[in-house]
Order: structure tokens, then sequence, then C-alpha cells
């Protein structure tokens, strides 16, 4: 979980090309939303203890949250790419009532197998690099 956070947070931070697997997209998610979770506790008792100490926390949270917007974009549009959709299919979500729910199945959509529009399959690069770690024992 925390190879794939760092890699959309830190290698793929804007990169809109490409595909992601949906074990990146969802590991990046889960590690998102743990991170999230983990600062809004700490602020809240950061709260009782003092309330300047509070609001520093807060700032250091809105700070996170606005720094990871882009990669959270670039993560979902190669996600979309992975199941051979462009990026703005992301703006789908603002259809009210089903566009989030039609977003969400997109995105839990196994991608295209082998090479699309959008480049090489991700799990089969993948999988090559485990057959070669097999192969060499590491």
């Amino acid at each position: 979980m925390v190879e794939y956070y760092k890699s959309v947070v830190f290698e793929n931070y804007a990169n809109f090309s490409g595909r992601a697997r949906r074990s990146e997209y969802w590991y990046f998610v889960l590690a998102h939303a743990l991170i999230i979770s983990i600062l809004g506790i700490v602020c809240a008792i950061s709260f009782s203890i003092s309330e300047s100490l509070g609001y520093i926390l807060i700032g250091l949270l809105v700070v996170y949250v606005l720094a990871i917007i882009v990669p959270s974009l670039a993560v979902i549009v190669r996600r979309l790419h992975d199941i051979g959709k462009s990026g703005v299919y992301f703006f789908v979500r603002f259809i009210p009532f089903v566009g989030g729910i039609w977003l969400l199945i997109l995105l839990f959509t196994e991608g295209n197998n082998g090479r699309n529009m959008y480049g090489e399959d991700p799990k089969e690069i993948f999988d090559e690099i485990d057959e070669i770690g097999e192969e060499t024992g590491y």
C-alpha cells in the first residue's frame, strides 16, 4: 500500500498519461483516507489541548488536502485510461444522482487486457517483473 501511495504522490505527481491498475488506485485511496482520518483525529485531540495548536494542525491538514488534489486527479485519469476511457469521463461524477455511482463502477471495472490507446497494460508489465524476479531469486 505504501509503495502505491509513494508512486502516485511522488513519482507520478502530475502524470496524466498512461494507465493505473485498480490496485494502484484503490491502495492510494485507502492510504489517503487513513492519513485524513488520522490527521482529523489528531486535530480534534489538539483542539482539546490548545485552540492555537488545533488551528495549526488544521492548517497542515488543509495544506495536505490541497497538495494531494493534483495526484488524485492524475491517478483517476490514469485509472480511466486503463479501462479505455478518456479522462473526461471524470466529469461524469457531476451528473446528479447517478454520476458518482457511474464513476465508481468505472473505477471498479477491470482494465483492458493488453495494450490500448493509452499505453501498455500495467498488469502485464508487473507480471513480467515478477517472473524475472522468480527466475533470478529476487
